[in-house]
């Protein structure tokens, strides 16, 4: 019965500490950590456990190939577990980086992205004359209606497969309304012919987009006569004139929204409030800040469970393999241990001192981990079906220090698991028994 106790207890000291560890913001953890290094320097059971620390850790070369089993188990947990949750933050940073607080984007009322939403011409013209709306030096509304339409396009990797692009078709102001957007080959399409320009993002994805190459798209061909950069979403997409697109695509004189310039962030709740207040228009109204950060929630928080799911699969193998090295080094020291018991160590300096070994590899395995997901994957460019279309989005990779932090925190959970047990262990190890086996 007290064995049962004793295992129920060190397991909720485990879950407390798993719970504590996650949740607790680094500057607690590191006070915890000063606290704990004042505590081996200035106790007797600390300084025990120091002593005891490094005579585990001077036989850590004689011990090279178990000791590796941990390192390279939890760098495979941390590497995976933070390529994938680099991959949910850079198609989020792609989308929220698309956006402002000075620009708003209106669509139809209800409609939960673009392509879903109608609105016609009568609302266009209203929305274009709404207060709040900076003008350019001709006095001219800095608005643009725009189009949005899926694409077919065959992709670059040589397959023969077609995949989906977003054409866009945009108005006269869209390059005021978005100034990051830039062209960096070619020539922007002349309005009225069947022209376009690509994002960059596109290019590197699909085939054919060329400046002065001719793609078909539907039954028409269209003349690409340049390559622009935004550094965000838009990249992934094809712009052209939005009467052009509108006549190819038969969509009238309708469009899927109007981007607008305001004449700064505080001009938005009047712009809301006076669309909202015209009985002609049934609309929804979000600056493009929040409407891209809002397009990004599902899917990246969908990236960010598949990657917590994987991970916590890869971090119970890395601890069964801490578990099988810690054991078989208790083991194979026993004597070692015995005779520290026996000349006066007790049972906390020794588990202190099984611990700091088991985490010093987790530290190695989280370092190791982190820094091949950052070679391997920071900045790698990836695609994915944009959020709200069925059109494919490019975007990168981006390794933060968050993502590094986490993936370092994972690795000392991991050998925080895996080094306790064997630690109670070796504490609860009869001295006589140790000596006599040894």
């Amino acid at each position: 019965m007290k064995s049962f106790l004793r295992g129920v207890l060190l397991a909720l000291v485990v879950v407390a500490s798993i719970v504590a560890w996650a949740a607790l913001p680094w500057p607690v953890l590191l006070a915890l950590a000063v606290l704990f290094l004042l505590w081996m320097q200035l106790t007797r059971a600390g300084r025990q456990a120091g002593s005891a620390t490094s005579v585990g850790v001077s036989t850590l070369p004689q011990r090279i190939g178990s000791s590796s089993v941990v390192v390279v188990g939890i760098a495979g947990v941390v590497a995976v577990l933070v390529s994938l949750l680099a991959m949910g933050v850079g198609y989020s940073e792609a989308l929220s980086n698309s956006g402002s607080t000075d620009t708003a984007i209106v669509l139809r009322g209800g409609s939960a992205s673009e392509v879903s939403s109608v609105l016609e011409h009568d609302a266009v013209l209203a929305i274009a004359e709404a207060p709040g709306i900076a003008r350019d030096k001709a006095g001219k509304p800095i608005a643009s209606p725009e189009l949005v339409v899926a694409a077919n396009l065959p992709l670059r990797d040589g397959s023969g497969d077609e995949g989906s692009v977003q054409l866009r078709g945009v108005g006269d102001q869209a390059w005021a309304v978005r100034p990051e957007v830039k062209i960096i080959a070619g020539r922007t399409f002349k309005p009225g012919l069947r022209e376009l320009v690509a994002g960059k993002g596109a290019q590197r994805q699909f085939a054919g987009l060329a400046p002065g190459s001719q793609i078909k798209l539907g039954s028409q061909l269209w003349t690409v006569t340049g390559i622009f950069a935004s550094g965000n979403a838009t990249d992934s997409e094809l712009w052209s004139d939005a009467d052009v697109v509108a006549s190819a695509y038969r969509r009238g004189s309708s469009r899927t929204s109007v981007f607008a310039r305001l004449t700064g962030a505080n001009a938005f709740d009047g712009f809301k409030a006076a669309l909202k207040g015209d009985p002609r228009l049934q609309v929804d109204v979000q600056t493009t800040l929040d409407y891209f950060s809002k397009q990004s929630e599902q899917t990246s928080q969908a990236i960010r469970i598949i990657g917590i799911v994987v991970g916590v699969i890869m971090a119970i193998g890395a601890v069964f393999g801490a578990l099988n090295t810690m054991f078989a080094a208790v083991a194979g020291r026993a004597r070692e241990i015995a005779t520290l018991r026996a000349i006066g160590f007790r049972g906390t300096p020794v588990v202190v001192a099984v611990m700091l070994e088991t985490m010093l590899l987790a530290l190695l395995g989280g370092v190791l981990g982190g820094l091949l997901a950052w070679l391997a994957f920071n900045g790698f460019a990836a695609s994915t079906l944009a959020a709200g279309t069925t059109a494919q989005m490019s975007f990168q990779l981006h390794v933060t220090p968050a993502l590094l932090w986490t993936g370092l925190k994972w690795a000392l959970a991991i050998g925080f698991i895996g080094g306790l047990f064997p630690a109670v262990r070796a504490a609860r190890l009869p001295v006589t028994t140790a000596l006599r086996e040894s």
